[in-house]
């Protein structure tokens, strides 16, 4: 809880639950025949609709990107280390626009919504989702918050898939691409650590084929070792190392001593998955992840981004962190190379850092200074007109 808002926070902040009355039809086939997304925004739009910024959550994000929603809260928004007055995105300069997504559970609708067909929550009824109906249901908040053109659409992990299918299905709508430690289609190892981390929910004895809500169970630790799995992924051999190395939270290996021995990454890991799964749906979790599996940027252009690429017209910027295995740089460098094929203006850096693929998340001075001086180039452009 802070004593006192630091001057570079966006300060209090309340969602606004925006509800949508046309219906949405989903790459599945099936339709939402109306839905609510849960936004957050931080500055003010300019007269011209001219300076608008589209955050694009990763897996377990959420709209509340930064600031505090009341004094009470313990920590602020997940992004706010650059969200903020004077920060890389700075909200005396842009109007910054945060929407939770579709399927998710933290206000849009989603799989604990209820389904208005069977007045249930729609549990593991929910459609499966793509990429794409993501950013179908963006341009629509676009339209209703007046916004013709974003500045800037950015976006770390899945955020930065949403960021390059931005680019190819709306063109005209997007002047600038930050895509940051993302991919173009994950690999095989990524699906599979995903996979296991579904089954670990799905084994749950509480999961109950996904109707938990309906059951008034919660499958917390198949959902909890889910998180674990994944965290675990998301940071750097490095950095557990240094932060934990071999040091003992409990026990000893003296001889004679026979007490249970916990290392004190054990113990990080389980309070990690334990916070989660008190915050999370497990639905939400299958489907988050199985939309990440399926993303394909070049699927529907014979398998080449750089046809893909074709179709994008805006400027790019794509970021990369050194000791992300996860979404490595070898794969940031995939997406630069397609682009300058495809002959865009891409620039492009590579972040040393070993902090795993959670950087993209936390404070970093070249990274800040990456981030400030492109977001400055997009602020010169706008005054300029």
């Amino acid at each position: 809880m802070p004593d006192v808002i630091p001057e570079n926070s966006v300060g209090i902040v309340t969602p606004q639950a925006i509800h949508f009355d046309e219906p949405l039809v989903l790459a599945c086939g099936r339709t939402l025949d109306n839905y609510t997304l849960m936004v957050e925004t931080y500055g003010e739009l300019n007269a011209d609709g001219s300076n608008a910024i589209l955050i694009c959550h990763a897996l377990s994000g959420h709209h509340h990107a930064a600031g505090y929603h009341s004094m009470a809260d313990q920590r602020p928004g997940w992004w706010d280390n650059h969200i903020g007055p004077g920060k890389p995105f700075d909200t005396n300069r842009f109007f910054i626009v945060c929407p939770n997504n579709i399927g998710g559970c933290h206000g849009s609708t989603g799989p604990i919504s209820i389904n208005p067909d069977t007045d249930q929550p729609w549990g593991p009824d929910f459609p499966p989702l793509r990429v794409r109906d993501w950013v179908e249901s963006q341009a629509r908040l676009a339209d209703k918050l007046g916004i013709r053109q974003w500045a800037a659409i950015v976006g770390g992990s899945l955020g930065g898939m949403q960021v390059m299918r931005w680019a190819l299905e709306y063109p005209d709508r997007v002047r600038h691409a930050v895509v940051i430690a993302s991919a173009m289609k994950l690999s095989a190892q990524n699906i599979a650590f995903n996979e296991i981390a579904r089954n670990a929910i799905r084994s749950d004895p509480e999961f109950c084929n996904g109707r938990y809500l309906e059951q008034q169970t919660q499958p917390r630790n198949g959902l909890g070792l889910a998180r674990m799995i994944g965290h675990v992924t998301y940071l750097s051999d490095e950095l557990m190392g240094n932060k934990f190395g071999r040091e003992l939270r409990s026990g000893s290996f003296q001889r004679g001593q026979d007490a249970p021995i916990e290392f004190q990454v054990e113990s990080y890991l389980r309070h990690q998955g334990d916070a989660f799964s008190g915050t999370f749906d497990a639905n939400t979790y299958l489907l988050m992840t199985k939309a990440l599996d399926y993303f394909d940027l070049a699927r529907e252009y014979d398998h080449n981004p750089v046809e893909a690429f074709r179709h994008a017209s805006c400027n790019f910027l794509v970021v990369s962190f050194s000791s992300d295995w996860r979404f490595s740089p070898e794969r940031a460098a995939e997406i630069v190379e397609a682009l300058i094929a495809a002959d865009k203006n891409v620039a492009y850096t590579a972040i040393e850092s070993n902090l795993g693929h959670d950087a993209f998340l936390l404070p970093n001075q070249r990274y800040e200074q990456v981030l400030t001086a492109y977001i400055n180039r997009i602020a010169a452009e706008i005054s300029s007109k």
